[in-house]
C-alpha cells in the first residue's frame, strides 16, 4: 500500500511539473501580434525600424508579462478578417472600437482617445467646416472607419478610396482630393512632420482605441488589460504618451 502511495504521489508530482512547465511555455512563448505600420505616430517604418505609439506599448505589454513581441505586417483591412482566422494574437493598429467589430473579436481596455478629422490643402478656404466637404472630393483609407462614417455623414461627398494612409494624404497634396477624412493622431504627425496641410479645428467624431484580441483567448485580454493598468500606475503609459503626443493639438 505505501509503495502504491508513493508511486500516486509521483505520479501526481510528475503531472503538477508538466502542468507548471506548460504554462511557463506559454507565458514565455512569442505573442504574436499585427500591424499596418503605415500610420504616423501610431505605427510606422523609420530607417527600417518599426515605431510609434501603439509599437512602444505593445513591446512595453510584452515586456511585462514575459513575452516576447513578433510582429507581423499586414495590410489594415486584413487585420480583423486574419485575427478572426488565428494568423495572430493581437492586432494593435490604430483599430477604433466599434460595436460591429466587437461582435466579431474582444477589445482591450481603451488605451487611447482619438477621433476622425478632416485635412485640406493649407491655404484651402473653400472648406472651413466638415460639413463643407458635402460634394467634394473626398480621399479616405479603405477598411477604415472614415469610409462607411464619411458615406453616411456627408452623403454627396465623391469618395477616393486608397490603400495606403500616404496615398491619401498625397491626393489632397497635389489636388486630385479637395481634402482627406482620418484619425486626428496621424493628421496632427502629418501636419507636424511634413507641412503642407492643416487640420479643420472640428472634430466629426471622438473615438477609442484598442487592442483586438480573438474571442477565444478571454485569458489573453485579461492579461493584458491587466499589463496596461500596471503601466499606467507606474508611468510607463505616460511617458509613452508624452514622447508621441506631446505636440499635438488636444
Amino acid at each position: 500500500m505505501n509503495t502504491r502511495r508513493t508511486l500516486v504521489a509521483a505520479a501526481l508530482s510528475s503531472l503538477a511539473f508538466l502542468g507548471l512547465a506548460g504554462n511557463a511555455m506559454a507565458q514565455g512563448e512569442p505573442l504574436r501580434v499585427a500591424t499596418d505600420a503605415t500610420f504616423p505616430p501610431m505605427e510606422f517604418v523609420e530607417n527600417g525600424k518599426r515605431t510609434g505609439f501603439d509599437v512602444e506599448l505593445v513591446e512595453a505589454v510584452g515586456k511585462t508579462l514575459g513575452r516576447k513581441i513578433e510582429w507581423i505586417d499586414i495590410d489594415f483591412k486584413g487585420l480583423v478578417p486574419g485575427l478572426i482566422s488565428k494568423r495572430f494574437d493581437m492586432a494593435v493598429s490604430g483599430i477604433y472600437i466599434t460595436d460591429e467589430r466587437k461582435k466579431v473579436v474582444d477589445f482591450t481596455v481603451p488605451y487611447y482617445a482619438g477621433g476622425l478629422v478632416v485635412m485640406v490643402k493649407d491655404g484651402n478656404t473653400a472648406i472651413k467646416t466638415p460639413a463643407d466637404i458635402n460634394g467634394k472630393k473626398v480621399s479616405v483609407q479603405v477598411g477604415t472607419k472614415s469610409v462607411s462614417f464619411t458615406k453616411e455623414k456627408y452623403p454627396q461627398v465623391q469618395l477616393l478610396e486608397v490603400e495606403k494612409n500616404q496615398e491619401m494624404f498625397n491626393l489632397v497634396d497635389i489636388g486630385r482630393a479637395d481634402a482627406a477624412v482620418t484619425g486626428k493622431p496621424a493628421a496632427y504627425q502629418y501636419v507636424r512632420t511634413r507641412g503642407g496641410l492643416k487640420v479643420l479645428p472640428e472634430q466629426i467624431t471622438t473615438e477609442e482605441y484598442g487592442m483586438a484580441i480573438r474571442k477565444d483567448t478571454p485569458e489573453l485580454t485579461k492579461a493584458v488589460n491587466g499589463a496596461i493598468d500596471k503601466l499606467k500606475a507606474d508611468g510607463t503609459y505616460d511617458q509613452i504618451v508624452k514622447k508621441w503626443f506631446s505636440a499635438t493639438a488636444k
